[in-house]
């Protein structure tokens, strides 16, 4: 919508229930709406969305990221009733759209494609035979999926079984398609991918790749343009592939040919296709900030019959990007979903995309190209003369489409924005993440804004040493917060010492107090974790532990937020009170910092713990969902490790385990049930 009114076009939005007053809603000229929240009593019924594009006599429809169940349908409605589809032809996206198919077509058309099995698999036992014959390990993916929905890693024969029908069953769910298709899991794979455009007068060009390989249960968390890994040569085989692909299924507007590439093969070559997504993705803002086009602006010139109006030699990358996407979930908790109200929802500032007019690309190209007619018959306006492609200045950009005080339901993905920064080399659009990722505020579902600071720190990612199991490798026992070193915990002990001090210094100045004003307290014992730290405050300074500190900071009580600079570095710290001290985020992790008077801190000790109640015996519902099974009745022996119940959220299935072994005493909930976070499934004895 911010591209089409910048090209003075007018915009409609279609919403469901849960949507009503989602910003795009607002944004928009017109709104209609679909339905109820269900996306398949809304949003996946194209008849609904043709008919409300004709009462407000729209020329053009642009999906978006959705319809991936029923695309190809939806764009031959739109050509049937004379409203223009903002993407590829039905053709392609139905040829690209079955992963099964599109394998033997890409394979056809001279791309690399993975060792797989791609016919009708009949059951359970047909899975493992076809398993042990490629050998293990192995990936279950079903056939229309997307989004990281609906793909299972099997290492046995037991991870078949248990996962084959979850697969199916969430096949079925997403994107009405159960069947699945299995083929040989790339080991030490990175996940890269190759952006596509092509326009209706047979000119395709490949835009560079785009690095996806951190992911958590298949699903992209951090995405950026260029690869680390990738080489120049290898961008090149890789995007002629892709070109080739595209051209073999008439493909115009914008797409992505996904490949997994062997980690492990430094020759470059060991890439192989995996899936083409027919639209545009999630991800594209970093390729729109290596490159300076705006690619939806494409799509929307491509869909009026404009040529591209540049050739593949006038594509060139600038600098670095890096995409974090930041969930509604709990890296405390697993990951697990959340939902909610966003009591806080206040973003860093984001700049706007310095884009490159398409029509710049190249010399003297403006005033030698053809005026091409939109789809009302009037002339499109060209393209704005923007700067871009060559700049020098770091940028942040935030795109998403919630506001503060809305709600994040259960009934879409999780994700709340992307945070995107561009930067002239990787590691200055690393820092850049990590400082808007320190500014980043949100109250109310959990979020992984912690996470992606310590994937940021990570030593390994910084080195581009990185591969789909990355997560799982780095984080085996889950996450518990970034480290921080010993500098940054004498610097916390500081700034929550001086805020003790402003907080001190307030409270004596209230009227009517009894006896003389006293002076805030100079001198404070701060415990963080478990080691405490003597903290001097002084209009000299700050020492920690008799250490003097270069900081710099201000604190007023009330304030949410501490901009300090250590050593001259910027460091900004979301600060809060609790009973005894303050709570302070930054750097991917939260402290919790109890500041006391030097002098009272001894009696501390004295203190009685409390001790928090035993709920091991208890099987909890981790997350807002919907109890699809129950394993187990009362009375029935368990072991460590086996399946209990199988709950489903955000369209995603989580198997319920055992932490240990025991017998069950009474079950609390039945299959059907909608659960709320910590509800009660079962007890053991």
């Amino acid at each position: 919508m911010r591209t089409a009114k910048k090209m003075g076009i007018a915009t409609v939005a279609v919403y469901s229930d849960a949507d009503a007053r989602s910003p795009h809603v607002l944004m928009a000229d017109e709104a209609v709406r679909l339905g109820p929240p269900p996306a398949g009593e809304s949003y996946l019924l194209a008849d609904l969305i043709l008919l409300a594009a004709k009462e407000t006599g729209a020329d053009c429809i642009h999906p978006g990221y959705g319809f991936l169940s029923e695309r190809e349908s939806f764009a031959r409605a739109c050509a049937d009733a004379g409203i223009a589809f903002v993407g590829p032809p039905p053709k392609a996206i139905a040829a690209m759209g079955d992963k099964i198919e599109s394998k033997k077509l890409a394979k056809a058309a001279g791309v690399n494609v993975v060792p797989g099995f791609l016919g009708e698999i009949d059951s359970t036992d047909h899975a493992v035979e076809i398993a042990s014959g490629i050998g293990y390990p192995v990936m279950m993916k079903a056939s229309a999926g997307g989004g990281g929905k609906g793909m299972r890693l099997a290492y046995s024969e037991q991870d078949v079984r248990e996962g084959f029908e979850a697969t199916k069953r969430e096949g079925l769910a997403s994107f009405g398609d159960d069947r699945v298709f299995i083929e040989k899991f790339i080991e030490s794979p990175r996940h890269i991918e190759i952006q596509v455009m092509g326009d209706q007068h047979g000119n395709i060009v490949y835009l560079g790749e785009r690095e996806c390989s951190i992911q958590r249960r298949h699903q992209k968390v951090v995405e950026e343009a260029p690869s680390p890994f990738v080489t120049p040569k290898m961008r090149k085989a890789m995007g002629e592939q892709a070109v080739a692909l595209a051209r073999a299924v008439g493909y115009f507007s914008a797409g992505t040919v996904e490949l997994i590439v062997s980690g492990a093969d430094t020759t470059g070559e060991g890439f192989y296709f995996l899936e083409m997504n027919t639209r545009l993705q999630v991800e594209h803002p970093v390729t729109e900030a290596v490159t300076g086009l705006d690619l939806v602006e494409l799509m929307i010139r491509v869909a009026a019959g404009e040529p591209l109006g540049f050739s593949q030699d006038d594509v060139q990358l600038n600098g670095w990007a890096i995409e974090n996407r930041v969930y509604a979930e709990d890296p405390y908790r697993g990951f697990l979903p959340s939902i909610g109200r966003l009591v806080r929802y206040n973003p860093p500032e984001s700049s706007e995309t310095p884009y490159l007019s398409p029509s710049r690309l190249r010399e003297g190209l403006g005033e030698g190209r053809a005026a091409s007619a939109n789809l009302s018959g009037t002339p499109l306006p060209q393209p704005l003369p923007q700067a871009g492609g060559g700049q020098e200045e770091a940028y942040t950009r935030v795109d998403d489409g919630v506001r503060e005080g809305g709600e994040v339901s259960m009934f879409y993905d999780p994700m709340i924005a992307k945070l995107i920064t561009w930067a002239p080399t990787r590691e200055d659009a690393i820092d850049e993440q990590i400082a808007a990722l320190d500014a980043f505020e949100i109250e109310g579902p959990g979020n992984n804004i912690d996470f992606l600071s310590a994937l940021m720190q990570h030593p390994r990612f910084r080195s581009g040493n990185i591969t789909t199991g990355f997560i799982a490798e780095e984080y085996p026992d889950g996450f518990h917060g970034a480290p921080a070193d010993a500098d940054l915990i004498e610097a916390l002990a500081a700034i929550a010492a001086f805020a003790a001090t402003a907080e001190a210094d307030r409270a004596r100045r209230i009227d009517g107090q009894l006896g003389k004003r006293l002076r805030p307290p100079s001198e404070w014992s701060v415990r963080i974790g478990d080691s405490d730290h003597l903290v001097s405050i002084s209009t000299d300074g700050i020492t920690v532990d008799d250490a003097d500190l270069d900081i710099a900071l201000e604190y007023t009580p009330g304030d949410r937020y501490v901009d300090a600079e250590l050593d001259d570095a910027p460091l900004t710290v979301k600060i809060s009170r609790t009973r005894t001290g303050f709570k302070l985020t930054t750097r991917g992790a939260s402290h919790v910092a109890r500041v006391l008077p030097a002098h009272v801190a001894p009696y501390a000790q004295h203190m009685i713990t409390k001790i928090p109640p035993d709920l091991s015996k208890f099987l909890l519902c981790p997350m807002p969902g919907l109890l699809m099974r129950l394993d187990v009745g009362a009375g029935d022996k368990v072991e460590a490790g086996q399946p209990l119940a199988v709950v489903e959220a955000m369209k995603m299935e989580n198997i319920l385990r055992a932490e240990k072994a025991g017998t069950v005493k009474s079950v609390n909930a039945a299959p059907g049930d909608s659960l709320a976070v910590d509800a009660v499934i079962l007890e053991m004895e």
